[in-house]
């Protein structure tokens, strides 16, 4: 068996994932660092921008907000987020983000453990801004 190697990841060295609103950077995954229990990365949204609505059947999520002014929907509840503060979304809890500030906002989350199968990780129950289409039933499963 194959010692794991520590492995640095800066925020260039990722790719923008704009799909479910904002721009998120997926930094510490199974993929590109062989991470076993679960993944981590960064949420940047601009004034106004959102993450659409969706939740993970297998993983708790945590989020730590870095800077800006957030509100999170939990089961279409809204409470505010704001830097310094932690957030812990149990598996099944439909969950939603937006910057409701004048400045970007950051997030770094992680989730754990990981789904069976990647596609099997993350539900949407909304569409995007970008597509305006609405999403899949809530309990459909779709790739993430």
């Amino acid at each position: 068996m194959t010692k794991p190697h520590p492995r640095i990841v800066d925020l260039s060295e990722t790719q923008p994932n704009r799909r479910r609103g904002g721009d998120l950077r997926a930094m510490l995954t199974p993929t590109a660092v062989g991470a076993t229990s679960g993944f981590m990365g960064l949420a940047i949204m601009e004034p106004g921008e959102r993450i659409g609505e969706h939740y993970h059947p297998y993983s708790e999520e945590f989020v730590y907000v870095v800077c800006g002014k957030l509100e999170v929907d939990l089961d279409g509840e809204p409470h505010p987020l704001k830097p310094d503060q932690g957030l812990l979304i149990p598996p099944h809890m439909r969950h939603r983000f937006r910057n409701i500030g004048d400045t970007e906002a950051r997030m770094v989350f992680h989730l754990g453990p990981l789904a069976p199968r990647p596609e099997l990780g993350h539900v949407d129950t909304e569409g995007t801004e970008d597509t305006g289409q609405a999403g899949p039933p809530e309990r459909a499963e779709k790739v993430s």
